[in-house]
């Protein structure tokens, strides 16, 4: 990295810091970029370079977070964990992370419906959650308990818009209710359908 790198790095750290700072302590929406650009000791113009707008700070939080869990999933499959454990484990932790930062997910999660397709897209690359789903996926494919007419990344990425579309729904209508037990019980009806089984006919005896 050559000092100029270096030196655009580190002033991206601290505009990104200054951010989170001040979303913490006055809100998301309470807080402008004139406000962040003054905490981090830089002009508008300079905190635009970086992020061209507001959200595009949130979107290198989540993409941070989703980093460190996916080591910790991958963590656990080399230690040869249950892949469907460990994609409760992971439904559970996004809970987890977004209970815990209600006020930064919703702006964050609605950067995914953002009728603008850049800012759109700008927000599919940065929390590739499907990608990572479709890891787990996997080693269950390779057993044959996952099936094989659709691709592990389609798979993936529907089971990413179950979270995503949930945390959504209950940050804005049901925020009494447990997320990890809503994503619990969705992940469950994913997996398992909404079709009743039918019960195989008894062999007559002869």
């Amino acid at each position: 990295m050559s000092v100029r790198e270096y030196q655009k790095k580190r002033r991206r750290d601290r505009i990104f810091q200054a951010a989170m700072a001040l979303f913490r302590e006055r809100g998301f929406r309470e807080t402008t970029a004139s406000d962040i650009a003054k905490a981090a000791h830089v002009s508008r113009g300079t905190f635009f370079n970086y992020f061209p707008y507001k959200e595009a700070v949130l979107l290198d939080y989540g993409s941070l977070l989703l980093s460190r869990l996916k080591e910790e999933v991958k963590r656990r499959l080399a230690q040869g964990a249950d892949p469907l454990e460990v994609l409760h484990y992971l439904f559970q932790e996004v809970a987890s992370f977004t209970k815990a930062e209600k006020e930064l997910v919703l702006p964050l999660l609605y950067e995914l419906l953002n009728p603008d397709p850049i800012r759109a897209k700008a927000a599919f690359e940065a929390l590739p959650l499907g990608d990572l789903i479709a890891e787990v996926l996997r080693p269950l494919r390779e057993r044959g308990v996952v099936r094989r007419d659709l691709s592990l990344e389609r798979m993936g990425r529907t089971l990413a818009d179950l979270y995503f579309l949930s945390a959504l729904r209950w940050a804005a209508y049901t925020p009494h209710r447990d997320l990890g037990e809503e994503l619990k019980k969705s992940l469950a009806l994913a997996l398992e359908g909404i079709l009743e089984r039918q019960a195989k006919p008894r062999r007559a005896r002869a």
